[in-house]
């Protein structure tokens, strides 16, 4: 659980199960057995003994459901052991991480900084009423015998109807179970193993709200996933779609500084540039221009907050590693508030790009390329056939940077060239990732022998970027009246690791070149 100002963040696991009134619920006590965290389950509650509580939540979203349609759900409920706001949004699997917030004055208008977290989805279009959902609730909290919440079960009979111009009623039973700070995953199993016994059955809705307002959600089906049989459109198409989804997830997280989130979001950005550039056969490139334009941008104006990241996470590997009599002076305070400076203003540039109205326009751009996208006539052929083509010019272009690089001297001409190859290997990589659902295994294998080449290239240019850094501090460390030789002991880490990147590279990429590897490029 993690508090910031006034909004905490939980991590919840939980799953959902139907059950109608003919299910009789196995008893609570028993569902853990025994050996569970050293000895039986000690429920909070069981039977008649449970502890029972009355809910009112109203549900908000667009018109058009754009937050439900991504896996959010925002909600203003009263009573219950939380009241308050909360945000849902969607982690991965049967996890989602919740944002919570105190009622406040107002249970008509959302709180702004909830509503900043997914300004990306709503944009311009404003949030109103969507559903209202009354809940009686029966809990346990299935615990140790030393108390400790392993996992929380709750029996819920709701009534919920829809808001609007034209509403529906409904109601129904179900069945939730959530993963307690010390349970295990493997819990959740082991309930399920008896919820399904029982006659429950595994929820189709990913939440109440969707469950209400599947009629709604059935009016724009979902895309399926291109297979061997798609056609070229359909599978570029299909990974553009997976690119803005993930611009989409990251963008809350960017905003609460969440680790690694910039980079993910980054490499969301490159992707969806380096198809558009790739696949120029199959989206027109003339009608696609501007956005790749657009793309580059935000990944720049992002970059300093990643830069930052990678910088203080390489210093501080580097200077654990060293003999600690090597270390002369407060190096390690040092780095962390050059570090900790730079990433709060990067941090504050990446705000200042996610809330300006060029980042959601491009957000649009990408509705509108996703909803008419520009397909050329080779869109519609056999994805199998025509993708290679594409690769394989990509392929061309790595070819062609890595013998300018080794033609390079040694020093400055080589680090840029080196960074123009590893690029152009980005972009292949993407390009091969784009086409494996319709290439399948040669397209994985070349991921494979890819990603060595990939990391050689990145680990030589993470070194370019942080050698004038540690050169800076060891400066200043001379200017303070300080010992700059720590400083230049990390410098000649990087210049090493530089070398080695260097010289394992042309083996890396000659293990790419193998037939059994680019054959498939020839179709």
């Amino acid at each position: 659980m993690v508090k910031a100002d006034d909004v905490m963040t939980v991590r919840e696991t939980e799953r959902k199960y139907e059950a109608t009134d003919a299910v009789s619920l196995p008893d609570p006590a028993g569902l853990l057995g025994q050996g569970c965290s050293g000895g039986a389950a000690r429920p909070e509650g069981t039977g008649s003994d449970a502890q029972e509580q009355e809910l009112e939540a109203v549900y908000f979203d667009t018109a058009d459901l754009r937050l439900l349609r991504a896996g959010i759900t925002l909600r203003c409920r009263v009573g219950g052991s939380d009241p308050g706001w909360h945000l849902k949004l969607p982690v991965g699997g049967d996890s989602r991480e919740e944002l919570r917030m105190s009622l406040g004055r107002s249970r008509r208008q959302p709180p702004a900084e909830l509503v900043a977290q997914i300004r990306v989805h709503t944009r311009s279009a404003p949030l109103v009423p969507v559903a209202q959902l009354n809940t009686l609730r029966r809990r346990w909290v299935l615990a140790d015998p030393d108390g400790h919440p392993l996992a929380e079960l709750v029996e819920d009979r709701v009534s919920a109807h829809t808001m609007g111009e034209q509403t529906r009623a409904v109601s129904w039973r179900e069945v939730e179970v959530e993963l307690g700070e010390h349970g295990q995953l493997e819990l959740l199993d082991r309930i399920e193993r008896r919820l399904l016994a029982a006659g429950a059955q595994r929820s189709a809705a990913g939440s109440k709200l969707s469950r209400l307002l599947a009629e709604e959600l059935s009016a724009h089906p979902t895309t399926p996933e291109p297979d061997a049989a798609a056609s070229a459109g359909d599978v570029v198409l299909a990974y553009l779609r997976t690119q803005a989804e993930q611009l989409r997830r990251y963008d809350p997280l960017v905003r609460r500084a969440a680790p690694d989130a910039v980079h993910q979001m980054r490499v969301a950005a490159r992707r969806m540039r380096s198809a558009l550039q790739a696949f120029g056969r199959v989206t027109d490139r003339d009608s696609t221009r501007e956005l790749t334009v657009e793309l580059k941008w935000m990944a720049g104006e992002l970059g300093g907050a990643r830069d930052a990241e990678v910088m203080a996470t390489r210093c501080a590997a580097i200077l654990a590693d060293l003999p600690a009599e090597l270390v002369l002076g407060p190096v390690a305070a040092a780095l962390t508030r050059s570090f900790e400076r730079r990433q709060a203003d990067a941090h504050q540039v990446a705000l200042a790009t996610l809330d300006s109205d060029r980042y959601l326009a491009l957000h649009d751009t990408i509705d509108t390329l996703l909803a008419d996208p520009p397909l050329r006539r080779a869109a519609a052929r056999p994805g199998r056939r025509e993708l290679p083509k594409s690769v394989a010019r990509a392929y061309r272009r790595v070819a062609s940077r890595m013998r300018d690089a080794g033609s390079q001297p040694a020093g400055e001409p080589r680090d840029v060239s080196l960074h123009e190859t590893r690029k152009a290997a980005k972009r292949l990589r993407y390009a091969t990732e784009a086409v494996t659902p319709a290439l399948g295994r040669p397209a994985e294998r070349m991921q494979r022998r890819l990603k060595k080449v990939q990391q050689l290239l990145g680990e030589h240019q993470d070194t370019v970027v942080s050698r004038p850094v540690l050169r800076e501090f060891a400066v200043q460390a001379h200017l303070d009246g300080g010992n700059g030789f720590t400083y230049g002991l990390m410098h000649a880490t990087e210049a090493a690791r530089a070398d080695h990147a260097e010289r394992e590279l042309p083996e890396a990429w000659k293990r790419l070149r193998k037939p059994r590897n680019t054959a498939w490029l020839k179709h």
